[in-house]
């Protein structure tokens, strides 16, 4: 069974929310659910703590997309965290790099710094046992063999 797990506190003018589990097409409302109720609280400056989730799907990074866009109508920011590959958490890093949405987030390595708002640079993709095959473009082009002339 998919399920998630969400806790809030506030630090420092920024509510943090951290999310555990998998943030997927059958949890990402809730996680919606917990934005939408932060904005209508009146905090604006979110930080989403993604360290404990185990897996995400293409619905959960849309929650996130769709709460950068909310929090910035309303003049607020949307910092995610999102630790370096390793540690359980390539899978996480490889979703947001593989659908290239890393650079639409103000990403941090760990709360502390998102709360400082100390950025880092985007995670770099770490390779699986599943990688992708390289394109053709990535291989020499094959030989050119002239045609034989023939006579008019």
């Amino acid at each position: 069974m998919t399920t998630i797990e969400a806790d809030e506190d506030e630090r420092a003018g920024w509510t943090v929310l951290r999310l555990r589990g998998e943030l997927d097409l059958l949890t990402s409302p809730r996680v919606r659910r917990r934005v939408h109720d932060a904005v209508a609280a009146g905090r604006h400056h979110l930080v989403v703590d993604l360290s404990g989730v185990r897996f995400c799907d293409s619905s959960g990074i849309g929650v996130l997309v769709a709460a950068r866009r909310l929090l910035r109508s309303c003049g607020g920011r949307l910092r995610i965290v999102l630790p370096e590959a390793g540690e359980g958490h390539g899978h996480v890093t490889r979703v947001f790099a593989a659908l290239g949405v890393t650079r639409l987030f103000e990403v941090y390595e760990d709360v502390p710094a998102a709360l400082a708002g100390e950025p880092v640079a985007p995670p770099p993709v770490v390779p699986s046992a599943a990688a992708p095959i390289p394109l053709p473009s990535a291989f020499p082009p094959p030989p050119v063999t002239p045609l034989p002339r023939t006579a008019p």
